[in-house]
C-alpha cells in the first residue's frame, strides 16, 4: 500500500454489499412498485445506487426468507423473448402494510448514507 492509494480509496470507494437486513427492506421498496425477479432486483440496484451492490446469495436468502415469512409470493412466469421462465415475486396482500414499514426503513437508511 502506499498513500497514493488511501486518497484513491477515498475519491472512488469500492461498492458497499448490502447485507441480508438491508436486502429484505431493498426487496420490498422495489416489489411495492410492481413484481420483478432477481437478476433485475440486482441490475435496479446497481443504476439506482451506484454505490451498492447485492451478491446472488444474500438476494436469494432475503427472498427465501420472505417468502417462509409469507410476505412474497413467488410464480413462474415466461417473459416475451427469453427462453425459459422467469422467478417473479410479489408481495403478498396482507403484508402490503409492513412492506411499506420495512421500505421507509430501506429509504431513511439510503438518504443518510447517500448524502
Amino acid at each position: 500500500m502506499r498513500i497514493e492509494d488511501i486518497y484513491q480509496f477515498f475519491q472512488n470507494p469500492p461498492p458497499t454489499y448490502l447485507s441480508q437486513e438491508l436486502a429484505v427492506c431493498y426487496v420490498l421498496s422495489v416489489l411495492l412498485k410492481g413484481e420483478s425477479y432477481g437478476t433485475e432486483l440486482i441490475q435496479k440496484l446497481e443504476s439506482e445506487y451506484p454505490n451498492y451492490r447485492l451478491s446472488d446469495t444474500v438476494l436469494y436468502s432475503a427472498l427465501k426468507f420472505l417468502e417462509d415469512e409469507k410476505a412474497i409470493l413467488g410464480y413462474w412466469k415466461k417473459v416475451e423473448g427469453r427462453g425459459r421462465p422467469r422467478r417473479m415475486y410479489q408481495i403478498s396482500p396482507e403484508w402490503q402494510v409492513q412492506a411499506q414499514e420495512l421500505s421507509r426503513l430501506w429509504q431513511e437508511y439510503i438518504s443518510k448514507v447517500v448524502r
